[in-house]
């Protein structure tokens, strides 16, 4: 693999033009975020890439900073073929358990895709998808560009959603934490118990008290705050994308 500019891996077509080369058209590369996170959902991207032009710098998102990934969101909002998000929520996260909440979030990130997959590009080593032609890939965010590009808009998005949905839930920090583990976040438990957003069958939830009431008037306003979590899952909040 190959070093980019920006540190880290730089992610190479070889895959897709196998692919391409095959007669497989289409070709879907999907990654997860969110998944070791203690509150929020977890968030499927799904990227159809250009065949021709180059959005120079993706990688893994893991390896970016958040002005980069923000830029290479726009780019590659304006380069692909299509690209989606899907979320499964941190009640069904409870619900499924997370392998059936990754496949979940999976297929509604490419039901909602504006292109029908000849092949899906799936990182790791598990092929959830089981239901499309696919591909597990060992690695693939690092080494598959059209996953690294669907890491980069998952994370964005989702990064987005969990710092829009801060104020309705002030002392956890999901603006600077988007949900996962930090000091201000389990400080914020330990006083006042899990949020709406939490995902309460995780080991953390163990002991923490009963939730007290939160200092901000829109989490006051339950039924309003998860109305805006709703619209967020759902992609109705369009000023997200």
């Amino acid at each position: 693999m190959r070093q980019g500019a920006h540190g880290g891996a730089r992610p190479s077509l070889a895959v897709e033009r196998r692919c391409w080369e095959a007669g497989e058209a289409t070709v879907v590369g999907v990654d997860e975020v969110g998944r070791g996170a203690w509150a929020g959902p977890l968030t499927v991207g799904a990227v159809v890439i250009g065949t021709s032009g180059r959005v120079n710098g993706i990688r893994d998102s893991k390896e970016l900073r958040p002005a980069i990934r923000e830029q290479l969101f726009e780019r590659i909002d304006g380069w692909a073929r299509a690209w989606s998000v899907g979320h499964a929520t941190s009640a069904e996260c409870d619900e499924l358990g997370m392998s059936e909440a990754l496949r979940l979030a999976t297929r509604r990130a490419l039901d909602a895709l504006d292109a029908e997959p000849d092949r899906v590009l799936v990182d790791g080593k598990w092929n959830f998808v089981d239901w499309r032609p696919s591909t597990a890939i060992t690695q693939g965010d690092r080494r598959c560009l059209s996953i690294a590009a669907a890491s980069i808009m998952a994370k964005v998005v989702r990064d987005r959603i969990m710092a829009g949905l801060a104020a309705d839930f002030v002392p956890y920090g999901f603006e600077s934490n988007k949900g996962y583990p930090a000091p201000v976040h389990r400080a914020a438990l330990a006083t006042h118990g899990p949020c709406a957003l939490h995902r309460l069958s995780w080991s953390f939830a163990d002991g923490l008290p009963n939730a007290e009431p939160v200092p901000s008037a829109a989490h006051r306003d339950a039924p309003s705050a998860l109305a805006a979590y709703a619209r967020a899952m759902s992609g109705e909040d369009t000023t997200l994308f």
